[in-house]
C-alpha cells in the first residue's frame, strides 16, 4: 500500500488515548514482511527495529491516538467511529513512518540501525514518558530521536523547525476564590469573591506583560465564573486558564509570582484563594548540535505556544522535532481538519534523507 492509502486506512479507524487495538493491528499488518523486528514495549505501543549491523541506532516517532471529535468532512474515507476523529494529523504521522519503514526495508546499509516508535496517548493522558521509562532507548543504543507534526499555515510540503524553543511547556491553571455572600443592599456583610477574582486577574496578567519581551511565555485565562444572581455578592469565583513557558526557571518564577499575588489578594480582600495546576508536558527545545547535523529545513522565526509530549523523549535522549507545512488547511483539532495528502511524501522523503545522512 502507498502512503496515501495508509493515511486513509488509519483515518477510518480512529481510537482514543491508550486503547488502540484496531490501530495496532493495522500497523502490525503493514510492517510484517518488511524485515524488521516488531515488539510492543507497553500497552498500545509498537516498535519496529531495523538492524543494519551498527552499534547504535536513531529513532523516529509517530503518535497514534485520535480526538473525541465528531468528523464534519464528507470525503469517502471519513471516520468509521462516531464521535472520534483523527483531527490532529496523527494518521498522517503514522503513514509517514510506514512509508519510511517500506523504504528502509529496501536498503542494504545505513550508518546506524533505525528504531520506529508508534506511541499512544499523545493527546491524553500522555504516552511518551512511560514509553521512555521502558528502557528501550538504552536497550537499542538510541543516540537521537526525531519526530514531526503536520502544521497548517506553513508553506505546503516544506519541513520547518528552529533551534532551542519550538513548542512550549503547558500547564492548565485553575484559581478558586471563596468569599461570603450577602444581599447587595447589605454588601458590607459579604466578602466579594468576584472583586477578588478581578483584582487577581488584573495583576496576574499585568505581571506576565511586564516580563522581558525576549522571553517566550504566556499566561491567559479563557473562562470566568462568579456568583449566582445579580443582587447578591458572589461567594465563589473561578478562573480557568493556561500557563506556558519554555525554560523551567521562567515557568517556576511565574508560578511563584502567581502565588504571591494570590496571597496578597487574600490578605487584602479576606477571600480564600486556592490554585491548582496540571503537570502538563515539558517544552520542546531542539538542541543546537542536532540542528546542525540534520538535512536542511526552513527556519522558523518564532516558536509555537502549543505543546506536545515528544518533549519527554528529549529528557531521555537527544531529540529534534519538525513541522511539516500544510499550507492553507483547516485548524488542528477542528471537526473539518483535512489536508493535501501529497505533503506526506515530503515528510517521508525528509525522514529517509535524515536516516541516510545523520552522523
Amino acid at each position: 500500500m502507498d502512503i496515501i492509502a495508509h493515511r486513509r486506512g488509519l483515518h477510518r479507524i480512529p481510537e482514543l488515548e491508550r486503547c488502540l487495538p484496531k490501530t495496532m493491528e493495522y500497523l502490525k499488518n503493514a510492517l510484517n514482511g518488511l524485515g524488521c523486528t516488531l515488539f510492543s514495549p507497553m500497552e498500545s505501543a509498537l516498535c519496529a527495529f531495523f538492524d543494519f549491523g551498527q552499534d547504535h541506532a536513531i529513532a523516529f516517532r509517530a503518535d497514534c491516538d485520535a480526538l473525541p471529535i465528531q468528523e464534519a468532512n464528507s470525503h469517502e474515507f471519513v471516520s468509521g467511529h462516531p464521535g472520534i476523529m483523527h483531527a490532529c494529523g496523527h494518521d498522517g504521522h503514522m503513514a509517514i513512518l510506514l512509508e519510511l519503514a517500506r523504504r528502509l526495508s529496501e536498503k542494504k546499509s545505513l550508518p546506524h540501525n533505525v528504531l520506529l516508535v508508534f506511541q499512544p496517548g499523545e493527546e491524553s493522558p500522555g504516552g511518551a514518558k512511560d514509553l521512555c521509562e521502558t528502557g528501550i532507548f538504552t536497550q537499542y543504543s538510541v543516540k537521537a530521536i526525531f519526530g514531526l507534526h503536520l502544521w497548517p499555515g506553513l508553506e505546503k510540503g516544506i519541513v520547518h523547525s528552529r533551534a532551542n524553543e519550538l513548542m512550549s511547556r503547558s500547564s492548565e491553571i485553575n484559581v478558586d476564590f471563596y468569599g461570603r455572600s450577602a444581599h447587595i443592599g447589605r454588601s458590607w456583610e459579604g466578602i466579594d469573591a468576584l472583586a477578588a477574582a478581578v483584582e487577581f486577574y488584573t495583576r496576574a496578567t499585568a505581571m506576565e506583560q511586564a516580563m522581558d519581551p525576549g522571553i517566550y511565555r504566556l499566561l491567559k485565562f479563557g473562562h470566568f465564573e462568579s456568583g449566582q444572581v445579580r443582587n447578591a455578592i458572589s461567594d465563589h469565583s473561578r478562573l480557568e486558564g493556561s500557563l506556558r513557558a519554555f525554560q523551567d526557571d521562567v515557568f517556576d518564577g511565574m508560578v511563584a509570582q502567581i502565588r504571591a499575588i494570590a496571597a496578597d489578594v487574600e490578605a487584602k480582600t479576606g477571600c480564600r484563594i486556592e490554585i491548582s495546576m496540571s503537570t502538563g508536558y515539558p517544552a520542546i527545545l531542539n538542541p543546537e548540535h542536532l540542528c546542525a547535523r540534520v538535512p536542511a529545513y526552513r527556519e522558523l522565526s518564532e516558536p509555537s505556544m502549543t505543546s506536545e509530549d515528544f518533549s519527554w523523549y528529549q529528557r531521555y535522549v537527544p531529540g529534534m522535532f519538525f513541522f511539516l507545512g500544510l499550507g492553507n488547511a483547516p485548524a488542528l483539532h477542528s471537526a473539518n481538519f483535512d489536508f493535501d495528502e501529497s505533503v506526506l511524501t515530503a515528510g517521508a522523503d525528509y525522514f529517509e534523507k535524515l536516516a541516510e545522512e545523520f552522523q
